[in-house]
C-alpha cells in the first residue's frame, strides 16, 4: 500500500503538517505576549497574579507546540534539523535558554522564601516573551534569507562562519520578522487577557495596549509580506535537482496555488477582524478570530516557502548545498509510517480543545486566584 503514495507526495504532506504546527505555535505565543504586558496591565500585585495565572494555565501548551514543531522537522526533514540546529548552534541554544527560564519562572515565582523574589522571575518571563520570541522569528526568517553552510554528497554539513547562526541578527528581514512576531504575540496576548480575565480595569488597559501594539505590528507585517513576495528566491529542477535563482518565486507559488493564496488572504482578514471586534465592538470572543487568522496566515507563509520545487533553506556559502523538501527529508518508509501515526492528530487536537474549553469556561477573577493556594 505504501508504494501507492509517492515519496514527493509524502514530503509535501509533511511540509504541510510542519507549516500547520508552526502556525499553531505562533498563535500560542499569546502566552509570551501576555507575559510582556504584565506591568503594563497589572498595576497591583493581585492584578499581576491574575495575569500570570491566566498565562500560566497555557504556557505548557506553547512549549509543547514548539517541541512538536522541532520534532516534526527532525522526523520528516532530518537534514534540515542537522544543518540548522547543528550549524546555527549559538542561535538555537539562545532560543532554548530563553524558553527554559520561562518554565523555571512559573514554578518559582510564588515559592516561599525564593532566593531572587517575585520581580526577578517576572522579568525572566518578560525576557522569554521578548528576546525568546524575537530569536524564534530570526530563526524562521533564515528560511528566506538562508544560512552559511556547506554539505557534501554524504549529507555531512558544516557551518562556514564562526558566529554559528548569530550572523542572522545582521539581516534586516530577519530582524523585522523577529520584531513582527514579538508584537503579534503582544496583540494576541492583549486579546486573550481581554477574553479570559474578569476585571474591568485590566480589560480597559488591554484594549489600549492592543491599539498601540497593532499600530506597530501592521507596518512590520506589511514589510515582511512585501519582502517575501518581492524576493526572487531559488528553485531546483525536479529531475537534476540543480538549484538556480527564480524570479519572484514565492509570489509565483501563490499564483500557482490559488487555494493557498485564499488561505493567506482569509487568515489576514480574520486576524484584522478579531482586532476590529475587540477595539470597536468590545467583543470578548475577538481572540478566536485573531487566533484562527494567525494559524492560517503563518501556515500559508511557511507552506509557500517549500512547495513547487522551491528551496526552503538556501545556502549562502554554496548554492547547490541548499535544502529542499526532497533532499532534506527522511526515507519513503519513514514518512509513510509517520503519516499513519499523524492520523491520530485530530484526536489530540480534540482533547486539547476539550481541556481548553473546560479551563476557560469561566473568566478568571482575583477572588479565584486568592483562594487557590497553588497558583503561580
Amino acid at each position: 500500500m505504501d508504494t501507492m503514495i509517492s515519496t514527493y507526495t509524502l514530503q509535501v504532506y509533511w511540509w504541510l503538517l510542519v507549516s500547520i504546527i508552526g502556525g499553531f505555535f505562533v498563535m500560542m505565543t499569546f502566552v509570551q505576549g501576555g507575559q510582556t504586558l504584565l506591568y503594563r496591565l497589572g498595576k497591583t500585585e493581585s492584578e499581576r497574579d491574575l495575569i500570570v495565572n491566566a498565562m500560566g494555565r497555557k504556557w505548557e501548551l506553547t512549549f509543547t507546540t514548539l517541541v512538536m514543531f522541532g520534532g516534526a522537522l527532525f522526523a520528516a526533514f532530518p537534514l534540515f534539523y542537522a544543518v540548522s540546529f547543528g550549524g546555527a548552534y549559538y542561535l538555537w541554544m539562545a532560543i532554548l535558554f530563553f524558553f527554559i527560564i520561562q518554565a523555571v519562572s512559573y514554578e518559582y515565582r510564588k515559592k516561599p522564601n525564593n532566593l531572587f523574589g517575585e520581580r526577578f522571575y517576572e522579568w525572566m518571563l518578560f525576557l522569554n516573551g521578548t528576546v525568546g520570541i524575537f530569536l524564534i522569528g530570526v530563526a524562521l526568517g533564515t528560511l528566506v534569507t538562508g544560512g552559511h553552510f556547506v554539505r557534501n554528497d554524504m549529507n555531512l554539513s558544516h557551518w562556514t562562519t564562526g558566529s554559528y547562526g548569530l550572523e542572522a541578527l545582521l539581516h534586516p528581514f530577519n530582524l523585522a520578522f523577529g520584531l513582527m512576531l514579538v508584537f503579534l504575540s503582544r496583540v494576541l496576548g492583549s486579546l486573550y487577557i481581554y477574553y479570559v480575565i474578569d476585571d474591568t480595569e485590566i480589560q480597559k488597559r488591554a484594549l489600549e495596549t492592543l491599539k498601540r501594539n497593532t499600530l506597530i505590528f501592521l507596518p512590520l507585517f506589511l514589510f515582511v509580506a512585501g519582502y517575501i513576495l518581492s524576493q526572487n528566491g531559488y528553485r531546483y529542477d525536479p529531475k537534476s535537482h540543480v538549484v538556480s535563482a527564480a524570479t519572484l518565486q514565492y509570489l509565483h507559488n501563490y499564483l500557482s496555488y490559488p487555494a493557498l493564496l485564499a488561505i493567506l488572504v482569509a487568515g489576514v482578514v480574520s486576524l484584522l477582524w478579531g482586532i476590529y471586534l475587540a477595539l470597536f465592538k468590545h467583543k470578548n470572543n475577538a481572540f478566536w478570530y485573531a487566533a484562527l487568522g494567525t494559524v492560517m496566515t503563518v501556515t500559508a507563509i511557511l507552506f509557500d516557502l517549500g512547495i513547487n520545487y522551491t528551496v526552503f533553506y538556501p545556502s549562502l556559502s554554496d548554492l547547490q548545498s541548499s535544502l529542499t523538501i526532497e533532499n532534506a527529508s527522511g526515507s519513503h518508509y519513514t514518512l509513510f509510517v509517520m503519516s499513519i501515526v499523524s492520523l491520530l492528530v485530530p484526536i489530540v487536537l480534540a482533547y486539547i480543545y476539550a481541556v481548553w474549553r473546560s479551563m476557560d469556561k469561566h473568566k478568571l477573577t482575583k477572588k479565584e486566584i486568592e483562594s487557590d493556594p497553588h497558583h503561580y
